[in-house]
């Protein structure tokens, strides 16, 4: 995620000058983005600072010289944000996964899928420094961590939903969606734990973690283990 520097961000809700017409819809837009990623870079460096419950939204918002009420336009509380990055990983997964091919198979499918969104929030230098940071923060901030676990729990119906439309299953009575999607779900923590705590920390070697695991899932499922040589 790119961030413009907080000085150049425009301010909301500042008067147009004279003769200057509202921004176009595109242009709001963009502004409404640059507010929402500057709120984002400065509550992570806070959080890292000074820890994540001895920081206040006013001095979020202070870092980036808007209103409190603006913070709360965007995000509900600071849980909230930093919950963002958890839940556009989860929407795009889900989306990624609805545009695989029909052909494919459902673990199969989701392993592409994983890969795709990886791609989809990574920079377009192919690194994930933000998210590394607030997974980072998550680890080691417990309410946090019980604040993600709980939501993933209250939101993984969009993904079983997902398996279940593209297998032509009722969910409510068919338990492989669920089943796969608790799987895919415990293979992208142990990813994430192993990426944490490795030296390469970029996408490629998040994708590599993931691969990783998801190579041992049928392997793990079937037939007696030997130990690797």
């Amino acid at each position: 995620m790119q961030v413009t520097p907080l000085a150049e961000i425009p301010r909301l809700g500042e008067p147009e000058s004279a003769g200057q017409q509202e921004p176009a819809p595109g242009r709001r837009q963009r502004k409404k983005q640059l507010t929402r990623d500057a709120l984002i870079q400065a509550a992570i460096e806070l959080f890292v600072a000074q820890g994540y419950e001895h920081t206040a939204v006013r001095e979020i918002t202070d870092a980036v010289d808007v209103s409190e009420r603006t913070f709360f336009r965007y995000f509900a509380s600071k849980e909230d944000l930093v919950l963002s990055f958890t839940r556009d990983g989860m929407t795009a997964f889900a989306e990624e996964l609805a545009c695989r091919p029909p052909e494919e198979e459902p673990f199969a499918a989701a392993r592409a899928a994983f890969l795709a969104s990886l791609r989809r929030l990574a920079s377009a230098e192919g690194d994930l420094p933000p998210h590394l940071t607030v997974m980072r923060l998550i680890e080691s901030t417990p309410v946090l961590l019980a604040a993600q676990l709980r939501f993933i729990h209250d939101h993984d119906e969009e993904i079983i939903q997902a398996l279940a439309e593209r297998e032509g299953v009722d969910q409510a009575t068919d338990p492989r969606p669920r089943l796969l999607a608790s799987i895919i779900g415990a293979t992208t923590a142990l990813a994430n734990r192993d990426w944490l705590t490795g030296d390469n920390q970029d996408l490629h070697a998040l994708a590599a973690a993931f691969d990783a695991y998801a190579d041992q899932v049928i392997p793990a499922l079937t037939g007696h283990w030997s130990a690797p040589r």
